[in-house]
């Protein structure tokens, strides 16, 4: 897929919130990966030292809304994981001046 194809569909945003456990990366990673997605985006935070929690942010880009929300479902209810926020990113409109 080209920087165009990208840039022209919907981007998923999960952001996932847990305790801060090294086992909480890979199983978060896990559920894309056995769909065959590769995230654009994987990054993961440890919030005030740890003290408060593990802050993981992955982007996916052409997914089906059922399939999104599937997925999220199943973050949620992973051990250790808090809560799962979820957003789109749709491409901005390109207005052309006259």
């Amino acid at each position: 897929m080209s920087a165009t194809d990208f840039r022209s569909h919907p981007v998923w945003c999960f952001s996932v919130f847990a305790a801060p456990e090294a086992c909480v990366m890979p199983r978060v990673l896990e559920f894309f990966a056995k769909r065959g997605l590769v995230p654009s985006r994987f990054h993961g935070d440890v919030v005030d030292n740890g003290t408060d929690g593990l802050v993981v942010d992955v982007h996916v880009g052409d997914l089906p809304a059922e399939t999104a929300d599937h997925i999220a479902a199943c973050l949620r209810e992973l051990v250790h994981v808090e809560r799962v926020l979820t957003a789109v990113k749709r491409p901005a409109l390109q207005v052309y001046a006259q």
